[in-house]
């Protein structure tokens, strides 16, 4: 029988396309009658999230997650700050959900982003809604960053990867927090790229660690290893595997 939370508040973080993962997390919630009463997001968790604070069903999350495909959401964009653009990230909130803004969730939602001109966390909890899933998942270097009320804002990982203490803020009292990058095994590098990854990896995992131990914190951290970041044709062995991880977690 599943634990009954107080005032339960939800992290989803990051993890581009780990993150179907989370979509299983959600099914398992429904199974387990589990209801949030805050959830929160940064970068891929951030679109889930904003998903399901909105109301999109599960059966609906799914069929997104399965078809999503990276050209889908971004473009050619030139910029001396991105190689491409993720606006279609944001034309595809809105064709799915609506233009609408944060504050009109069923759930009360925020997203985590990074000011790359000053380093400080930012929390979205308030305006576009497709505007602030674009900034939460705009990976520096890679997508030109989003502009923002005189601010250019880049993907929250670089901040906080999973998002708990804006719950704590916000009222909650319980957080399940979803790790979907820590609990994996490093491969000795082959290359130069192999090496640079794990050097972020490890840095942004040791940084996430630090973050989850927040008391009255339960973290979910399906084991990921044998996927691919970059991958979205893996989306329903992803589901499987959150759903999974958090059946053994909570039930």
């Amino acid at each position: 029988m599943a634990k009954t939370y107080n005032n339960l508040g939800v992290a989803l973080g990051g993890g581009a396309a780990y993150g179907a993962a989370h979509i299983g997390v959600l099914k398992a919630f429904e199974q387990l009658g589990i209801q949030p009463r805050f959830i929160s997001g940064t970068s891929i968790g951030a679109y889930v999230a904003a998903h399901y604070a909105f109301g999109t069903s599960l059966e609906k999350l799914e069929e997104i997650g399965r078809n999503l495909d990276w050209l889908d959401v971004t473009g050619f964009k030139l910029s001396k700050l991105g190689l491409l653009s993720n606006e279609r990230l944001g034309k595809s909130v809105i064709e799915q959900i609506g233009k609408v803004t944060i504050e009109k969730s069923q759930i009360p939602l925020c997203m985590i982003a990074t000011n790359i001109c000053t380093g400080k966390k930012i929390l979205l909890d308030e305006g576009p809604l497709h505007k602030a899933v674009m900034a939460s998942s705009c990976l520096p270097g890679i997508f030109v960053p989003v502009e923002w009320e005189n601010m250019q804002l880049v993907d929250g990982v670089l901040c906080e990867n999973v998002p708990v203490s804006p719950l704590i803020e916000m009222g909650a009292e319980e957080v399940i927090a979803v790790d979907l990058t820590t609990n994996r095994k490093y491969k000795c590098p082959e290359d130069l790229i192999d090496l640079l990854t794990n050097t972020i990896d490890i840095g942004l995992n040791n940084m996430i660690q630090e973050q989850l131990k927040s008391k009255n914190t339960t973290v979910i951290q399906p084991e990921l290893t044998a996927y691919n970041k970059a991958d979205t044709g893996k989306a329903e062995n992803l589901i499987r595997e959150g759903y999974e991880a958090t059946m053994k977690a909570l039930s």
